[in-house]
């Protein structure tokens, strides 16, 4: 018996065009009237949504789908106990999705907030007992264990934001250094090693190629805490923790443009089998990461650092570029470049679209985030991160249907 990842995939790129949708809404309310729902129950909806329901799901089946492939086992109860936290998940990330709509931070969204973090909390029990089966020479296997650690880690952030909410005790640097501590260990830590886990089994990457593959893990690993504290430079932190801060991002810095140097030249020849389009999407996480990278080590100067927390442009198009930009797109590269979906003419013009409207959404929040700099108002910024919005739902939508449409398999285009 094997896990049915086909189903549990289409569930994923079903979830992510709801995330779309949700967001095309949020810009519809901005730049156009439209009274009936809470912007920020939405908010709350889309983001909550898009963690729990889009990528923790995707990445939850993709991690069962490396350890069937890795030990081979077909067990009953092994797919039986993933199967039960895949559904359970995807429950609690419905619930949030509708209850947060409704109340925003209320008893039943609390609720299916807090049960999706003891999912987490059970598939990293069981994961982690899984991974015991496979070899330590296998790369993946450390950033796996360090990927669910971290998403353990994060749940703190929400419990002291739920506690906020609850006792209406809510003091603005604390309220803001949990969000932050949330999102850190989440963007920085639960997502970017998971995926980096799944990059790694995709290369083929093994320690005897480069001693350096080893140490990449171990530098980040080690780095990833103190990075928190780049989420917090607004503050007035004690020299000390600014040093360390420094020092994790131009660790981080260092490591993955090394790292990058060194895939690039063992595996230069690598991709040429996998469509040209796919190839893309792949140099453009690429980018996407290592302008990510750059710009994290260009917050730790205190001039940018207060600018850039100081207007919210700036803070949503970063998060935007890694929720989007980095960590999405590599997923639907993943899960196309593998064949776990169908990949056909189509679907390929779909993703075509959908990066179109990433980077459309990233350069207009770029132009408009260094413009709030000087006070200067873009004309039709609204509406052009609305016509974004539109293409990335367009796209998306097409990947979904072709997807759930039933076709004959045709070969990587």
């Amino acid at each position: 018996m094997f896990l049915n990842s086909k189903l549990w995939l289409k569930t994923s790129i079903i979830n992510l065009l709801l995330v779309a949708i949700l967001g095309l809404l949020m810009r519809y309310k901005i730049g156009f009237e439209f009274p009936f729902l809470d912007q920020k129950h939405l908010q709350h909806s889309h983001s909550h949504f898009a963690f729990s329901g889009w990528i923790s799901h995707t990445l939850m089946v993709l991690m069962i789908g490396f350890l069937e492939y890795k030990i081979k086992k077909t067990e009953i109860q092994f797919i039986k106990k993933y199967n039960l936290l895949l559904i359970t998940n995807l429950i609690c990330s419905y619930g949030m999705l509708i209850s947060f709509i409704i109340q925003g931070y209320g008893a039943i969204s609390i609720l299916f907030s807090t049960s999706s973090i003891v999912i987490a909390c059970v598939f990293t029990f069981f994961y982690f007992k899984d991974l015991k089966l496979i070899s330590h020479e296998d790369l993946s296997k450390n950033w796996f264990k360090a990927s669910l650690f971290f998403n353990v880690i994060s749940s703190l952030g929400t419990f002291a934001l739920a506690y906020m909410m609850i006792s209406k005790n809510i003091h603005q640097n604390e309220y803001l250094s949990s969000i932050y501590f949330y999102l850190h260990f989440q963007y920085n830590g639960w997502f970017f090693f998971a995926c980096m886990g799944l990059l790694i089994s995709f290369l083929q990457l093994k320690k005897a190629e480069n001693l350096f593959f080893n140490k990449t893990f171990w530098l980040f690993f080690v780095s990833c805490i103190p990075a928190y504290f780049l989420s917090t430079l607004w503050l007035k932190l004690p020299t000390w923790i600014y040093v360390l801060t420094l020092l994790s991002a131009l660790v981080q810095t260092v490591t993955w443009f090394k790292f990058l140097f060194v895939i690039i030249k063992l595996k230069s020849n690598f991709l040429e089998k996998y469509p040209l389009v796919l190839r893309y999407i792949l140099f453009f996480v690429g980018v996407a990461l290592s302008l990510k990278f750059i710009l994290q080590l260009g917050s730790t100067i205190p001039a940018l650092s207060q600018l850039a927390f100081g207007f919210r442009p700036i803070v949503i198009a970063y998060l935007h570029l890694v929720l989007l930009a980095i960590i999405s797109l590599f997923l639907l590269f993943y899960i196309y470049a593998n064949q776990f979906l169908t990949f056909n003419k189509q679907i390929k013009n779909g993703i075509i679209i959908f990066s179109v409207g990433v980077l459309l959404n990233e350069i207009i929040l770029a132009i408009q985030g260094i413009a709030s700099f000087s006070y200067t108002l873009i004309p039709f910024v609204n509406e052009m991160l609305f016509g974004a919005a539109i293409i990335l739902v367009s796209g998306i939508g097409i990947i979904v249907f072709y997807s759930l449409k039933k076709v004959k398999k045709s070969p990587l285009l």
